[in-house]
């Protein structure tokens, strides 16, 4: 983007270097835009690299629809307009087109082949350098000083008064990588109407026995079905000695904590063998046992490992006959009394409210500041879906800076 009037290219200043932040500084980098990013942090992208420390999950390459339904409702239509630039294809195009190759998993998730986040990071931060991108790490933004960016840096004090700004800070989880929320009473000074963060991709409290809790804590339930008030999911719950945790409970977690914090508590049902029907499962359990243990007997029958038999056995003795003991598989109940707090939470929810930007996600209250990523208020699961709308927000961000800069 060149101002005719004195061929000096425009300038814009993004804070936060998160794929959020780094996907716009790309964006407005490829446009012709002079563009200097802004890290709070010593390095950029901590998160991400964190996110990518089981296995660095880009997106998912299920079909829009049900893609779509992975995000909270009240932002499901925005997200889907952020979708439109740059979707789960377009995504995996750009990581193969930094040379980083990916592959879908049986899940069909989308992963980099590497399968962690620190090549990919390597190659982007190639690319952003060979776009003149300049990165200043351990420069904290401060807020507004007489209308100019003020930053706290190692050399003191600095501002800045860029052409259009490119809001990227975070959310409210993992404070340590960088995302502790401090930008909130700038923007709110500034008119911004702010959601209270609340956890989000986070645990819940259960008050397990304390022989699985000692035993169990840390073991995985694989391939079950998680459901709660209606809703059904297929995926793991990982068990802790607090309560319960993982991808199958990330993708009820907004409804589940919605509900404890209305009535206390939330029940979540388990089914522990959700590929046979409650009718084929007792067919299964008919079978005599003879002089096996229960234990042993329910291993090699129906495949329930050591982890999942003590599930079985939080709600009770085991029942004997083989009707009511495959209903207790294909549903076992945990109360869960409480969540856990946005220090342990993967994301968050809360943050800039959807109705104080505009479509091109651009501050109502403060023109030419364009706000991008987590600290939007919306909120998706693990799985793919977070990376994918962050990503894709700082492509609308980038987009609406470059139309908005042509208007002036």
């Amino acid at each position: 983007m060149i101002d005719a009037s004195s061929s000096v290219p425009s300038t814009v200043t993004v804070i936060g270097a998160g794929p959020a932040g780094l996907m716009a500084a790309e964006r407005l980098a490829s446009a012709g835009l002079r563009v200097t990013v802004h890290e709070r942090m010593p390095s950029v992208g901590r998160k991400f690299l964190m996110a990518g420390r089981g296995g660095l999950n880009l997106t998912h390459s299920e079909p829009p629809a049900p893609f779509l339904d992975r995000y909270d409702a009240p932002a499901r239509e925005r997200v889907a307009e952020w979708l439109k630039p740059f979707s789960p294809a377009d995504l995996t195009a750009w990581a193969e087109g930094l040379g980083q190759e990916t592959f879908v998993g049986s899940s069909g998730r989308v992963f980099p082949r590497a399968m962690k986040a620190s090549p990919l990071l390597r190659a982007w931060l190639v690319r952003l350098e060979s776009l003149g991108v300049e990165i200043r790490t351990r420069s904290r933004w401060t807020g507004w000083k007489d209308g100019a960016l003020s930053f706290d840096t190692t050399d003191g004090e600095r501002t800045e008064r860029p052409d259009a700004v490119v809001l990227a800070l975070g959310g409210a989880s993992w404070a340590r990588l960088g995302s502790d929320a401090a930008w909130t009473p700038w923007l709110a000074e500034a008119g911004v109407a702010i959601a209270p963060f609340r956890p989000a991709n986070v645990g819940f409290d259960v008050a397990w026995s304390p022989l699985l809790r000692d035993r169990f804590a840390g073991q995985p339930i694989k391939g079950i079905a998680l459901t709660h008030a209606g809703r059904t999911v297929r995926g793991e719950a990982m068990i802790a000695a607090y309560g319960v945790e993982g991808g199958g409970v990330y993708a009820l977690s907004a409804g589940l904590r919605d509900a404890i914090e209305r009535d206390g508590s939330a029940e979540l049902t388990l089914d522990l063998r959700p590929d046979l029907s409650r009718p084929a499962l007792t067919q299964k359990l008919l079978k005599p046992r003879g002089k096996e243990s229960l234990s042993n007997w329910l291993r090699k029958i129906v495949h329930l490992d050591p982890a999942a038999i003590a599930l079985l056995r939080e709600g009770g003795p085991l029942p004997t006959e083989p009707g009511p003991l495959a209903a207790r598989i294909k549903g076992v109940t945990l109360t869960l009394t409480g969540v856990q707090g946005l220090s342990r939470a993967i994301s968050s929810a809360g943050g800039v409210t959807l109705d104080a930007v505009d479509d091109h996600l651009m501050l109502k209250a403060r023109p030419g500041v364009f706000v991008a990523g987590e600290m939007l208020d919306w909120e998706a699961p693990t799985g793919g879906y977070l990376l994918q709308a962050a990503f894709a927000s700082g492509v609308v961000a980038a987009q609406g800076v470059t139309d908005w800069l042509q208007t002036r």
